[in-house]
């Protein structure tokens, strides 16, 4: 049995920045600045977002702490606002539907998420994209843990308590566009497949030695195959 857990945003779905434009309307709202715009949101989750771009604005732990559940509420009206005004397109990427046809169905494998979206943002976009959140039985989101490299974990113990699966770090797959997707499973034995249908090219992400990297997961057959012999 493997559990393959995706990212999300840059790997399931472009979704022409709303998430960003939400997190910048919601720093703006509570800490009356958006922070740096040239601050990189991808590879992170959205409570270290919050936490790194106010830090840079001099904010403490303390103040960010006391007003971070605020936001976060404030940036998943903002998420459901930009769905519903037709302002951003969002959409699954090239072969994600595909792919996840054919994983679905298979005995060998547990499609989940591993992404830094909390689990409502989450489940906001993969909806606007047309992907039903539920095709995923086990996942880990930005709500559970702020730390990325958390993650992997919680999904690991999460396969245990909902499904009763016992599966190895060495049997977890972890696909995503980003250099943190490909870290974040290394100290369990992850294995990991980067596509460069984000921000950053094939060869990028190949400096991280993932286990394999795709120009996107357009190939169904081809990404299959490296997942299920992985």
């Amino acid at each position: 049995m493997r559990l393959v857990l995706f990212d999300i945003d840059g790997t399931l779905l472009n979704s022409e920045g709303l998430g960003r434009a939400s997190m910048r309307l919601a720093l703006g709202s509570i800490f009356g600045s958006p922070g740096n715009p040239a601050y990189r949101y991808d590879g992170k989750t959205d409570k270290q977002i919050v936490r790194d771009v106010m830090r840079l604005e001099g904010h403490s732990d303390e103040h960010i702490d006391s007003r971070m559940e605020k936001l976060i509420e404030i940036y998943l009206e903002g998420l459901r606002d930009g769905v519903k005004s037709g302002k951003f397109n969002v959409r699954p990427l090239d072969g994600v539907v595909e792919l996840l046809d054919a994983l679905e169905p298979r005995e060998d494998v547990v499609l989940g998420l591993l992404t830094g979206n909390v689990e409502t943002g989450a489940r906001t976009k993969l909806r606007a994209a047309g992907i039903d959140p539920d095709r995923f039985r086990v996942n880990a989101f930005g709500s559970d843990h702020e730390h990325r490299p958390e993650l992997p974990a919680v999904a690991q113990r999460r396969a245990s308590e909902l499904l009763g699966l016992e599966i190895a770090g060495g049997r977890m797959v972890v696909i995503g566009d980003t250099p943190a997707d490909i870290a974040c499973g290394r100290s369990l034995g992850a294995k990991a497949i980067g596509v460069a249908s984000g921000h950053y090219t094939v060869e990028q992400l190949l400096e991280h030695d993932p286990y394999a990297v795709f120009p996107s997961l357009k190939n169904t057959q081809q990404v299959l195959e490296k997942i299920v012999n992985a």
